[in-house]
């Protein structure tokens, strides 16, 4: 018997992206809150100065950390799958990553 074929090894790649996505939005999550609460800290104290964000360069790590990402993940589910809609959890991080590495390109000042 395969072991890509075995239930649990399908379970825990299955669970693989799942994981990331939440470990993802709990950093974001609590990266907000942090800045949140220095900025109500600096604001109390009169020391805040407002901060740029710059587009293009966060254009270009997400676009990066997406694009590899996502080429791994569709390179795996290819390998597991073959050609099948599990793909797509691959397919869809890479084709955002593009796209912001396509905005940085573009957004030349």
């Amino acid at each position: 018997m395969n072991s890509f074929t075995e239930p649990a090894a399908q379970v825990i790649i299955s669970i693989i992206p799942i994981v990331g996505i939440v470990f993802g939005g709990l950093i974001i999550f609590f990266y907000l809150l942090w800045r949140y609460r220095q900025n109500m800290w600096q604001i109390k104290n009169g020391t805040y100065t407002p901060h740029e964000f710059d587009l293009r360069l966060f254009a270009l790590l997400t676009g990066l950390l997406l694009a590899f990402v996502g080429f791994v993940l569709t390179v795996l589910f290819v390998i597991i799958e073959g050609i099948s809609y599990a793909v797509l959890g691959g397919l869809i991080p890479f084709a955002l990553g593009v796209s912001l590495l396509v905005f940085y390109q573009l957004s030349r000042r």
